[in-house]
């Protein structure tokens, strides 16, 4: 059963099917609280990035932004993931060692390999279990904090942060459990957090629905953090040369994406001035081969399309399947905090904060 789209209205004939996987949540989360599954503490601090809602809030860009903070303070970061849909089977994978990559994004799962690129003093790794794999890294690493990549129902590994995302442009996903909607867990399970940090945050509307969400379960609005996602270049997705917005003003493109919000990133592709001939749209952490890249080549090269434009995560799993003349690009965006900056360095550089 395919997940239902952000932004969609709710399926009601599959309320009853919602009803049954709530009571499975609730009971797994109660016996976490009761403390009929243990749970561990890392000897350092660790930093949780999550969400209510399947996929496509935001989670990488918001992780590279803390790491980048973390290590101009002059920490030692590792990033642990759980590298969904990778190929290893290995129960811990070093994606990177802070000094080079050390597997590709098929290995390594598509997000972690982009934090890797993006990151590359930090060390990432992946595994299902976040407390295993952070005890398997701090065998091999010092390290100061370690920052969970989508952490929030992960109740294994204990956290001094958690942060929790909701996507500015997705309210209805949090009318309903999945798969009748798309929440995880309950709504009030954001009573978890330390704070909650609304991503995509550039339209008021959209930001109020929210809020209007988490007045019904009175969170204070003062706790609340909003944040944007802005492209900030576009880079070569075979020599990584960057190029600056304005050149592609005017360009005409074709969008390619297998991510978990697709609507954002054609908001983006469109906010550069570009020209969208047609676009390709596939599941989050598609695989590609050669007859998508075949096909796509053939598609834009019909329409008359200049560039390629896809995501900077999708773009580290096309190299091998393009020709030297492909004229495909990737757009890098960048988090910038609209509200809350300073509360939440405060939380992430350790000021302050709440243990959970």
């Amino acid at each position: 059963m395919a997940l239902l789209h952000p932004g969609k209205p709710i399926r009601k004939g599959l309320y009853g099917v919602a009803v049954l996987y709530g009571l499975l949540v609730r009971f797994r989360l109660w016996c976490y609280r009761c403390g009929l599954f243990p749970t561990s503490r890392l000897p350092c601090r660790v930093v949780s990035v999550g969400n209510l809602t399947v996929g496509g809030t935001g989670k990488t860009p918001i992780v590279i932004l803390l790491t980048e903070w973390l290590q101009a303070k002059g920490e030692r970061v590792a990033v642990l993931s759980r590298g969904y849909k990778r190929t290893s089977t290995a129960p811990h994978l070093l994606v990177s060692n802070g000094l080079r990559l050390l597997v590709g994004p098929s290995e390594a799962g598509d997000e972690p390999f982009l934090i890797a690129r993006r990151c590359p003093k930090a060390i990432v790794a992946v595994g299902t279990d976040r407390a295993a794999l952070g005890r398997w890294v701090l065998e091999q690493c010092p390290v100061d904090c370690m920052v969970l990549d989508d952490g929030f129902q992960h109740r294994a590994l204990r956290r001094d942060v958690d942060l929790l995302l909701l996507d500015a442009t997705d309210a209805t996903g949090l009318d309903a459990m999945l798969p009748a909607g798309r929440l995880r867990e309950p709504l009030r399970g954001l009573e978890r957090a330390t704070t909650v940090v609304i991503t995509r945050a550039d339209s008021k509307e959209d930001v109020e629905a929210i809020r209007s969400r988490l007045q019904a379960i009175r969170l204070p609005f003062e706790e609340v953090i909003e944040v944007v996602f802005k492209p900030e270049s576009v880079v070569s997705a075979q020599t990584e040369d960057r190029r600056s917005l304005e050149w592609c003003c005017g360009k005409k493109a074709w969008l390619v994406s297998g991510i978990g919000n697709s609507n954002s990133f054609r908001r983006s592709a469109a906010s550069l001035g570009v020209e969208v001939l047609g676009e390709t749209v596939f599941q989050d952490h598609h695989y590609y081969c050669a007859d998508d890249v075949r096909q796509i080549r053939t598609n834009a090269q019909a329409v008359g399309a200049d560039i390629v434009l896809t995501t900077e995560k999708d773009a580290g799993k096309l190299p091998p399947l393009l020709a030297p003349d492909d004229p495909w690009w990737a757009l890098r965006l960048r988090a910038e905090v609209m509200r809350g900056e300073e509360r939440l360095r405060r939380l992430v550089l350790g000021d302050g904060g709440k243990a959970t």
